[in-house]
């Protein structure tokens, strides 16, 4: 064997192995084929094709004949299949909401702050220019929904852009190592590789140094997507390479353009109030309410909409906002006990009762108490804010609060709502000071701003239990004149 062919490689397309002198051109050519007659594959596997018979000799007679798939029998075959979907519309082996997912910017629906028109993002996707960025919004926003949009820009500039897809709850660094071996081969051939990573918070920071230095060098384009805030679940290093994109919760209306489209997908007519249909229908008022109830999460609402249509599904049948309130009784509430909205919601009743608005912080409170939010935790946000606002305007307010939090250990859920609904309440409608707070915070900052050492207790002002200390002169009042705070600090009051 030569020597040039001792060392040997993969190729990243189709996984044979060559040696490295001709590895490069067996990829230039794989590269070309998998890419130029990408779109043409499914037409060459929908060509007629000869079926023969098992008991076919190969000689004319004028029993064996050769069956061939021809567009008019095809055309046939698709118009019985197309009926039986008519007559069984609902079939959901794969989830409504994958079913719906957009191809392209047109089909997406919501987040016209990021992707409505004369928008820095829809401008540079339409021009097929991907940047590196971490999509970061709340369960059912559309974070999947764009990087199926991205992957389909991917695939109309098939030469140009390759879309990978990993989800870092089960991938690792080796996957990613994997996809940017390849990318740097594509590269070669000016193929840019859009690496799309789900849930890339599930990455710890040391997991997400992989992708640094190839961020930079532009071996990859990183498209990330997170529910967790990424000021603290991302690197920073890897932020700065990369544009946050902020998404919200979809707008009831357009979770009701998301669901009629749903409808419509499976020959389900949206007719109004009292109409009557010859098919199977929904109110339109149903599916307001649905998108209503889905708390801007698209996914839920349309898995809602799922759940009615194969529960309901009767010929000449008409959903109405009845039939559905009785199977789905219960909002979807986003609140992840670990995550950032956790924190959002327990500073929203904090800053109500700061407030003074019983109302508000009786609200957010509930909010968390429905969610399934740790009383514990909740009462001693209460604690805090006893003192912290109201301290000695209302004494009687720590002690309510205490009270509160041990009875929430005594207790627990279910019966301790009302306990932290009356400490709420109570709290929010007692008189304000922040006078203990304020002063503290200032304490603190002449205690950080000493420069030097730090100044000595007064010997007046220091214990003596033994005679040795009290022969130094502890305890003892130099002078006729008592003070208590250090001399250099004698002209600061934390009260003003």
């Amino acid at each position: 064997m030569d020597k040039d062919n001792e060392t040997t490689g993969n190729c990243p397309i189709c996984d044979k192995s060559f040696s490295l002198n001709l590895i490069e051109n067996h990829v230039n050519k794989c590269i070309f084929l998998n890419s130029a007659d990408a779109e043409e594959m499914p037409k060459r596997k929908r060509s007629p094709s000869p079926v023969i018979p098992q008991n076919f000799t190969g000689k004319p007679k004028s029993t064996q004949k050769l069956e061939l798939t021809s567009p008019s029998k095809k055309a046939k075959t698709s118009s019985s299949s197309s009926t039986s979907t008519k007559e069984n519309p609902l079939t959901f082996t794969t989830p409504l909401a994958k079913q719906l997912q957009p191809k392209s910017l047109d089909d997406f629906i919501g987040q016209n702050h990021v992707l409505g028109e004369n928008t820095v993002l829809r401008t540079l996707l339409e021009k097929g220019d991907i940047p590196n960025m971490v999509l970061w919004g709340p369960p059912g926003c559309g974070k999947t929904s764009l990087s199926g949009v991205i992957q389909g820009i991917c695939k109309s500039n098939p030469t140009k852009l390759k879309f990978v897809s990993l989800c870092a709850a089960t991938a690792g660094v080796k996957d990613v190592q994997n996809v940017v071996s390849a990318a740097k081969l594509q590269q070669k051939f000016g193929c840019r590789t859009v690496l799309f990573m789900d849930e890339i918070h599930r990455f710890n920071k040391k997991q997400q140094d992989i992708f640094l230095l190839h961020v930079e060098k532009g071996d990859i384009v990183l498209v990330g997507a997170t529910t967790e805030n990424p000021s603290f679940t991302v690197n920073s290093a890897l932020l700065s390479r990369c544009r946050v994109i902020v998404l919200q919760k979809l707008e009831p209306d357009c979770l009701y353009k998301i669901l009629e489209r749903g409808a419509r997908n499976f020959n389900v007519e949206i007719v109004d109030t009292g109409a009557k249909s010859k098919g199977f229908a929904v109110q339109a008022d149903a599916l307001k309410w649905l998108a209503d109830i889905s708390d801007g999460d698209a996914r839920i609402a349309l898995g809602n909409l799922q759940l009615v249509l194969q529960y309901n599904e009767v010929k000449n049948k008409v959903v109405t906002i009845e039939d559905i309130k009785e199977k789905i009784k219960k909002s979807h509430l986003l609140y992840d006990r670990k995550g950032e909205e956790h924190y959002n919601v327990i500073s929203a009743m904090h800053k109500s009762i700061r407030g003074s608005d019983a109302n508000a912080a009786l609200y957010w409170t509930t909010r968390m108490i429905v969610s399934g939010e740790d009383p514990l935790f909740i009462a001693r946000r209460m604690v805090r804010a006893a003192s912290e606002d109201i301290g000695n305007a209302d004494p009687r307010a720590l002690q309510l609060a205490v009270t509160t939090m041990q009875g929430c250990q005594l207790l627990g859920m279910p019966e301790s709502d009302v306990l932290l609904a009356q400490c709420a309440i109570y709290l929010a409608r007692a008189p304000k000071s922040r006078e203990a707070d304020s002063a503290l915070a200032r304490a603190k900052q002449a205690i950080k701003s000493c420069e030097g050492l730090q100044p000595s207790v007064p010997m007046h002002l220091r214990n003596a239990p033994t005679r040795l200390m009290k022969d130094l002169g502890y305890g003892k009042l130099e002078g006729s004149e008592r003070y208590y705070m250090p001399p250099e600090l004698k002209d600061v009051d934390f009260f003003k």
